[in-house]
């Protein structure tokens, strides 16, 4: 009974063996599969929770939060304004000009920048120490944005003796106008002389004939020519004409009389002076190595004359820009964003360059194309999808960018210089104790990165395709 128990199986085979037409690996394969059709998934899931739970505490719940504050006043919770804070973000004088400077940063920055590492990346392709040169232009992205905001407040210091900046433009200035003899001079406060249009001249008039003392006062003694000759006591004889002397009217200790020509002062050698009658200028001189002058008889043939002292003798000398003014501090902020992130652009697209096929430059070449047709025709195109990156990458860093202005205009040109980041920290925290309003600034600025972040996203997809 017990062996009538156990049935034969079809085809002999014993109880444990695979049945016809089956492969002992088809069995361990299929034992192998998922044991649901939702395994797979569940378990990539699991690995991403980490992450999942890092963005929505850090990026998903602070947009989600600010987008409720900004419904709300500077009062708090307690204070519900609606759309009260978008409307006063593009009614405020602050924020339009930080709107107005963002977009200024956005149309010159990329460009500027991109352009620049597209040069710099060809160029280290044609000299023989290439990765030095990659270095040095590299190395500022090393350097924070504060240490840069405080490196470039020093090198745009108004004096040239501290700022960088200033010393090359006023060396260069220099170097093609003499400048002022005696920059800063006038004539003493009882000399009889008027102010006029940067110069002075006398109010009354001298004729033919007559001498003029003009004392000048308010000069160093370092200003003095080496080669001035001690002032004559007395004026030479005029002639027909007028002559006079200029001086400078000052002896040490105060000993001598003001106004007069003293022993042993000097006299003040180059100065223009210009005959004047009617408001035109009818004769001129300039002093001789005493300080005296002889104005020709020509000069006071129609009358008496009123002597003029140039604007040329006491012009200030250029002192160099103020770039920290409200005239240029954006334009200064700008050259130390583009000093730091040029090297940023020439290393990624020289990584593009290098990955340019060769064959097709050659061959341009071969067809009889100059260097400038191959760059503009074959390189250029064939790093678009480099340049591009570049762009947006630096489209999204601009409109983020507070930490350099904040420290560079730091002091009464903020206001000038002011951008969104900077004005959403000024609202919130830097004073105006808004943070309805820092909010409203933060999802408006949200929005204008969008843009470029979809711009991107949509652009991996098509390369990972």
């Amino acid at each position: 009974m017990a062996d009538a128990a156990v049935p034969a199986r079809e085809g002999g085979g014993a109880p444990g063996d695979a049945g016809p037409g089956t492969d002992a690996s088809d069995s361990k394969a299929a034992g192998d599969q998922p044991r649901g059709p939702g395994a797979g998934a569940l378990l990539g899931w699991l690995f991403l929770l980490p992450a999942l739970v890092v963005l929505a505490v850090l990026v998903a719940y602070p947009i989600v939060w600010s987008l409720v504050r900004s419904l709300y006043g500077a009062d708090g919770w307690s204070d519900f304004t609606g759309l009260h804070n978008y409307k006063e973000l593009f009614t405020d004088d602050d924020t339009f000009t930080a709107l107005k400077n963002n977009l200024i940063w956005v149309l010159v920055v990329p460009a500027v920048v991109t352009a620049l590492g597209l040069v710099f990346a060809v160029l280290t392709e044609r000299v023989r120490f290439a990765t030095a040169f990659k270095l040095i232009l590299f190395m500022p992205m090393a350097v924070s944005m504060l240490a840069a905001g405080i490196i470039f407040r020093l090198v745009y210091d108004h004096d040239p003796d501290k700022g960088v900046a200033n010393a090359v433009v006023v060396g260069v200035h220099d170097a093609f106008s003499e400048g002022a003899p005696y920059p800063g001079a006038r004539p003493r406060g009882n000399a009889g002389f008027d102010a006029a249009g940067g110069g002075f001249v006398t109010k009354a008039a001298t004729p033919a004939g007559g001498t003029a003392l003009l004392p000048l006062v308010a000069l160093t003694a370092d200003k003095v020519p080496s080669d001035a000759q001690p002032a004559p006591l007395a004026p030479p004889a005029p002639g027909a004409g007028v002559s006079g002397v200029v001086w400078l009217d000052f002896s040490p200790g105060n000993a001598g009389t003001p106004g007069q020509v003293d022993r042993g002062e000097k006299g003040l050698p180059g100065v223009k002076i210009e005959a004047v009658r009617g408001g035109h200028t009818v004769g001129s001189a300039t002093t001789r190595a005493d300080g005296s002058f002889t104005l020709p008889a020509s000069a006071t043939k129609g009358g008496p004359v009123q002597l003029r002292l140039a604007e040329s003798n006491f012009a200030t000398s250029f002192g160099g820009y103020d770039w920290l003014g409200p005239s240029l501090i954006t334009p200064a902020i700008i050259g130390a964003y583009v000093w730091m992130w040029a090297g940023f652009a020439m290393v990624l697209i020289a990584a593009g360059l290098a990955a340019i096929p060769r064959d097709a430059l050659e061959a341009a070449r071969v067809d009889g194309a100059t260097e400038w047709q191959v760059f503009r025709r074959v390189t250029v195109p064939l790093l678009a999808p480099v340049l591009a990156v570049v762009m947006v990458t630096l489209v999204i860093n601009v409109l983020k960018v507070f930490d350099l202005v904040y420290i560079v205009s730091l002091g009464s040109s903020q206001k000038e210089a002011n951008v969104l980041a900077l004005q959403m920290y000024l609202a919130s925290f830097g004073g105006g104790n808004n943070q309805g309003l820092g909010s409203a600034i933060g999802i408006v600025l949200f929005l204008l990165v969008l843009p470029a972040m979809l711009f991107n996203i949509r652009r991996f997809r098509r390369e990972n395709r």
